[in-house]
């Protein structure tokens, strides 16, 4: 489809977003949620530059995402989401050390496998 470079371009922006807001979290750290922290944390959050750039990137993201949907039927973009779920778990586990256990990765080849059928469709 002509589109598919479009649609994996909105994908990415928006896993790009989740990446930059984790690390700009975890280079605030763990807070307690309570009202004593909504200024100083507060703070943190709106100055951190990953949390920004993670933001920027879903605005971005949005608006590609809005270029996807004037011109594909929304039943074949929005399974292409699911794509930023690879993506974003691949990563954390580079990026993050996170873990990627048998039964995560046999989640990501469902749905790899879903998403090569709905592109097939």
């Amino acid at each position: 489809m002509t589109y598919l470079p479009l649609i994996l371009l909105g994908v990415l922006l928006n896993a790009a977003a989740q990446l930059l807001l984790k690390e700009g979290m975890r280079r605030i750290g763990h807070f307690a949620f309570a009202w004593s922290n909504v200024i100083p944390v507060g703070m943190q959050i709106a100055f951190s530059p990953f949390v920004l750039a993670g933001l920027f990137s879903y605005v971005v993201s949005v608006v590609v995402w809005i270029l996807v949907l004037s011109r594909v039927q929304v039943s074949f973009a929005y399974p292409m989401l699911s794509v930023g779920y690879i993506v974003t778990a691949v990563a954390g586990y580079y990026l993050f050390h996170e873990s990627l256990s048998p039964a995560r990765m046999a989640g990501i080849l469902l749905i790899v496998g879903g998403v090569f059928l709905v592109t097939r469709s």
